[in-house]
């Protein structure tokens, strides 16, 4: 830019109201038919809003002032200010350039060309240029609309917390003995609505995962798994936890899972008959959508998975033979069963937990090792923004004398189902179950 006359500036309109600050430095040439001289000014303007600040001023008579560059930054903290540069000959002011500038960024002429920077000192290009703003709770907070800029979406994700696994019995004699059955994977919501329509704030609330069932005591059945907590964005979007697994018994019962939870209601803890699926709909062993949970099994099948409610825990038949975790597409996945010992005394060993992202059950973390040492069952995969945490393995199991059985996996932060504990022989213990994954929220706006 050229200012040729002793009228010719270079100014800035500012739009925030007093207290902002908008620092701005401009460098420039003077020449004559016999001198070069480089010159530069530093302003801060700090005035209330539509202030017309001179950036550049005029040359003298008969000289040529050439604008090299021009820094402007808006130096405030948190709020924005649209900006305005004009030139002005004295009588007219064509607009050169303008923006609004968010908190920290700034504006660069370099003689040629302006160009945006962002408060790291970034260019902003066109695909970095729309303002985005992500908070994520993994604990009891408060959401707040963003004032950097005005936001005119918001996408909200909730997931419940899964349920935990059922603690294994101990016993040893040749009866048969059962391991904790998993428990339900919680439930996933996603909304997505228009800013204007929210508050400034919004409480959200992140479920706890639910407790693991107690280790069996010598000769004892082992408890059951608690039901994982209900996650929420204030009451536009609320996704319930996942059942607890029934702890394993000391005699040849049906040990049901977890149910998964479901946008209407949390799973139910297992029984001696199913783990019913959270609420809406029906619950049916062959697989639900929709925002029905899973329900937690006794017998052995791969169907007992779901969409948007989290899936069944894996129980046991009265045999005993173990289930596996079901899947979910979008909630949690439950956990598998502990291992048990049938009336030989013989291990029967346990079983997998649900991987989140797929309607397939045991896909998910592994089973403990049975024998003279038994391990506990792999810990499920944590979730994040694209997935749900999935269901721990079910614990080892073992029929030497004294011995624990196997801890089962904790649940995938997320929502993933704990994994039932392994049978003990005793005076050994049975394997306490794998605690609920938590919850989670992720608010997204543009």
């Amino acid at each position: 830019m050229l200012l040729t006359s002793t009228s010719d500036i270079i100014r800035v309109t500012t739009s925030a109201a007093t207290g902002v600050t908008i620092d701005v430095q401009a460098n420039w040439a003077d020449q004559t038919t016999t001198a070069f001289t480089p010159g530069r000014t530093n302003t801060a303007i700090t005035n209330t809003a539509g202030t017309i600040t001179t950036i550049v001023g005029s040359p003298a008579a008969s000289t040529q002032r050439q604008v090299k560059s021009i820094f402007i930054t808006n130096a405030h903290a948190t709020l924005s200010n649209d900006i305005m540069v004009e030139y002005f000959d004295g009588t007219l002011s064509p607009e050169v350039y303008s923006r609004t500038l968010l908190a920290g960024e700034s504006s660069v002429y370099d003689g040629t060309k302006w160009t945006p920077y962002n408060s790291a000192g970034t260019p902003i290009t066109i695909a970095s240029s729309i303002p985005v703003n992500v908070q994520v709770f993994t604990a009891n907070g408060t959401w707040t609309k963003p004032t950097t800029f005005t936001p005119t979406v918001v996408s909200v994700k909730v997931f419940g917390a899964g349920g935990g696994g059922g603690g294994g019995a101990s016993l040893n004699t040749a009866v048969i003995a059962k391991g904790g059955a998993g428990g339900g994977g919680g439930a996933f919501v996603r909304e997505v609505y228009a800013a204007s329509d929210l508050g400034s704030t919004v409480a959200v609330t992140v479920g706890l995962g639910g407790a693991a069932g107690a280790q069996g005591a010598a000769g004892a059945a082992g408890g059951s798994g608690g039901i994982g907590g209900t996650s929420s964005f204030g009451s536009y979007a609320v996704a319930f936890g996942g059942g607890g697994g029934l702890g394993g018994q000391t005699s040849s019962l049906a040990t049901g899972g977890g149910g998964g939870g479901g946008t209407g209601g949390a799973g139910g803890v297992g029984s001696t008959t199913v783990g019913a699926g959270g609420l809406p709909g029906t619950s049916n062993v062959t697989g639900v959508w929709g925002g029905q949970g899973s329900q937690g099994t006794i017998t052995v099948v791969t169907t007992h998975n779901a969409e948007f409610g989290g899936g069944g825990g894996g129980g046991s038949s009265a045999l005993p033979v173990s289930c596996a975790g079901g899947g979910s597409i979008f909630g949690g996945g439950g956990g598998g069963s502990g291992g048990h010992h049938n009336t030989t005394p013989a291990v029967v060993a346990g079983a997998k937990g649900g991987l989140a992202g797929v309607y397939v059950a045991g896909t998910g973390a592994a089973v403990g090792t049975d024998g003279a040492a038994p391990t506990a069952g792999a810990a499920g995969a944590a979730g994040n923004s694209t997935v749900a945490g999935s269901g721990g393995g079910g614990g080892g199991t073992t029929v030497t004398a004294s011995t624990s059985g196997g801890a089962g996996g904790a649940g995938g932060a997320q929502g993933g189902g704990g994994g039932g504990g392994g049978v003990g022989m005793n005076p050994g213990l049975g394997g306490a179950g794998g605690i609920g994954g938590a919850g989670a929220v992720y608010v997204t706006c543009w």
